[in-house]
């Protein structure tokens, strides 16, 4: 696959994000923030096309779902969060398991995604609120993330299988 292919993938899953970020809000009234599906399609972003477009499509599909919701102060840290988040899962993917088509591999690098995903939102929630509504939020943050990654995990099995974006990281 070619770049010019790979960037508009990229593009319509980092849109994707925005979209599953947006359609789904289930508010934390304690810090202002809410649960959503959009760390589904950041997994799915990082496992197919890698740390650099995973990390894109998580910062940028987040922070434009926050800046076109009611949640534009989160914008900043979301920016970071998941955009580290789709980081951290395509290169512990693609870097220390080599891209190996194994389940395991890809529980193991949206284990770790999910992981910095609620230790920043922790952090950002101390700073903002302080401990008490971040401690408040914290299993939210973790639900989201295992729900997440329950439901990507089969999407990209299912891409995997059927090479439909056979040589996407070449």
């Amino acid at each position: 696959m070619n770049k010019t292919h790979k960037l508009i993938v990229a593009s319509l899953l980092t849109a994707l994000v925005t979209v599953a970020t947006m359609a789904f809000q289930v508010p934390v009234p304690a810090t202002k923030g809410y649960i959503n599906l959009g760390d589904t399609v950041i997994f799915i972003a990082a496992l197919l096309l890698g740390p650099r477009y995973g990390a894109v499509a998580g910062g940028v599909g987040s922070a434009l779902a926050d800046l076109l919701s009611p949640y534009a102060v989160w914008a900043p840290f979301t920016f970071v969060i998941k955009g580290l988040e789709g980081l951290i899962v395509g290169y512990v993917f693609y870097r220390l398991f080599s891209g190996k088509n194994s389940i395991g591999s890809r529980i193991a690098a949206m284990l770790l995604g999910g992981l910095w995903m609620a230790v920043g939102y922790f952090a950002a929630e101390v700073i903002l609120y302080g401990f008490p509504a971040a401690l408040i939020e914290l299993p939210g943050n973790t639900i989201q993330a295992l729900g997440s990654a329950a439901i990507a995990l089969p999407i990209v099995e299912v891409l995997s299988r059927v090479n439909v974006l056979k040589n996407m990281n070449n």
